[in-house]
């Protein structure tokens, strides 16, 4: 930890959220000593990741694939205009080290598989956000983290609703158990979004993987927090592990 002591620039910096009551220096030393996979940094993972790099995050390995197209340009806050048609990846990454240019960044232009997501997982990190738009590369993920014992913060939103919940391996119910099957509406390309909705649900994001490395607040266990902006009805429902999951049963 020593590595990981905060300057007095830092005190300065992270000043604010120091004057949370419970939230001590401590606590933001562990933020800064760990590693975060975001897996997508669109309207959702982008909020996310811009979040926890200006809480202190030390590291971010963002994971994303494609280029920036005009379409995108309604929700996803860490890209430029004039660069539409460039890889998103890097500029995601070009964006938060404007803002945050003391975190680390590592950038992967891939989509998640179940070659691939091992290795992404081994680069030291300590938890991972669920952020792509499918299903498919949601459950490569999820498999992965449970197998590896790293929590995962799992969130999608479609139109004006969105979920989120926690999955801990051996704790929790896992992905496959709250989804056995892919759910139409979440279809890639195939929802609409309004961008400020896919924002709260980043900010939402982060707040919980703050809460998950610092073990400051108790994160989401065992409950999907759902909510509607339109009507703003937000409620937490209790989900139950598989006992048959094909994922965590044996875990």
């Amino acid at each position: 930890m020593e590595n990981n002591i905060l300057s007095d620039n830092e005190k300065e910096l992270y000043k604010r959220q120091l004057m949370l009551y419970g939230f001590t220096e401590r606590h933001q030393e562990m933020l800064k000593a760990s590693t975060a996979l975001i897996a997508g940094v669109g309207g959702l993972g982008g909020t996310a990741a811009m979040y926890l790099a200006v809480a202190g995050i030390g590291r971010l390995i963002l994971v994303h694939y494609g280029t920036l197209t005009l379409s995108n340009m309604n929700r996803q806050i860490l890209m430029k205009h004039n660069l539409i048609g460039l890889e998103r990846i890097q500029q995601a990454k070009d964006t938060i080290n404007a803002v945050a240019p003391y975190v680390e960044i590592e950038t992967v232009n891939v989509r998640l598989n179940d070659q691939n997501v091992e290795q992404l997982l081994s680069m030291g990190v300590h938890i991972a956000l669920s952020a792509r738009p499918n299903f498919y590369e949601r459950r490569v993920l999820n498999r992965a983290c449970v197998r590896q014992r790293i929590p995962m913060v799992e969130a999608a939103m479609c139109g004006m609703e969105g979920y989120i919940f926690n999955v801990i391996g051996g704790i929790t119910p896992c992905l496959e158990c709250v989804f056995p099957q892919d759910d139409p509406q979440w279809e890639e390309l195939g929802f609409p979004v309004l961008g400020a909705v896919s924002g709260v649900l980043g900010c939402l994001m982060s707040i919980e993987a703050i809460k998950i490395i610092t073990n400051y607040a108790p994160p989401l266990m065992s409950k999907k927090l759902i909510f509607n902006t339109a009507t703003l009805d937000f409620q937490k429902l209790k989900i139950f592990k598989d006992g048959n999951c094909p994922v965590c049963s044996s875990i």
